[in-house]
């Protein structure tokens, strides 16, 4: 993919998200910019030809980093923890334990990244549906730990932050079959319609996000991108 750049609330020269379009752990870092109401420049990057500034400044050759000054924090677990700690409001809950409750759930998102990475990545259509069993398990556990409210665990907190990203993948999923995943779990599905509402999740995704990542897909050239192909056919 090219390298271009949108800007996202460039009014401050200091504070850098450097991103790349479909990255979902980028989103994760702007969502928790846009609840902290914090002006940033977004600065996406090629990673299939890396440029030497960039390799400069993230150790690992991943987005996100955010450049603050002329520092650079990389890892998007570590980009929220700093954020949370410089800018308010607090989006961890004060209370240690479900502070670090929610810290594991974090992680638990990212788990549910790898799944789903799996789930575009399989080669046929035994191994899609194998991976689409796994994500089935995953969210069934996140059904179990969700209560009646719209957020995560009572106001919009890091899980929420972390999930936005999660169900945006399955916008474009849901336009190409039907697969089980997230079928009759109610709690999620007002989760996932309360994130899909709030104005720092939408604004954390690239504007042709779901063009790009259908294209993506597509780029894969395994069972789901078949099936897309022939989602397209039909319709």
């Amino acid at each position: 993919m090219a390298s271009e750049s949108h800007p996202t609330r460039a009014r401050d020269p200091g504070l850098v998200l450097v991103s790349h379009a479909l990255c979902p752990y980028v989103q994760r870092a702007a969502i928790v910019l846009g609840e902290k109401a914090a002006a940033f420049e977004r600065r996406d990057v090629d990673l299939a030809a890396k440029p030497d500034w960039f390799l400069a400044i993230s150790p690992l050759g991943r987005t996100p980093v955010l450049r603050v000054g002329d520092a650079s924090i990389f890892e998007s677990a570590v980009i929220c923890e700093y954020l949370d700690e410089t800018i308010g409001p607090r989006l961890h809950p004060a209370d240690p334990l479900r502070r670090a409750t929610h810290r594991a759930w974090m992680q638990f998102g990212s788990e549910v990244l790898d799944a789903i990475g799996a789930f575009y990545s399989a080669r046929d259509d035994d191994a899609l549906d194998a991976a689409a069993r796994r994500l089935r398990e995953r969210f069934e556990r996140v059904e179990a730990a969700l209560g009646d409210g719209d957020w995560f665990d009572g106001d919009f907190g890091m899980v929420d932050a972390v999930f936005g990203p999660v169900f945006r993948y399955f916008d474009v999923f849901d336009g190409i079959g039907e697969f089980g995943i997230l079928a009759g779990l109610p709690r999620t599905a007002r989760w996932r319609r309360a994130l899909a509402g709030r104005p720092s999740v939408r604004a954390a995704a690239h504007p042709r996000y779901p063009e790009l990542l259908r294209a993506f897909v597509a780029a894969r050239g395994g069972a789901l991108a078949r099936r897309a192909e022939a989602a397209a056919a039909a319709a």
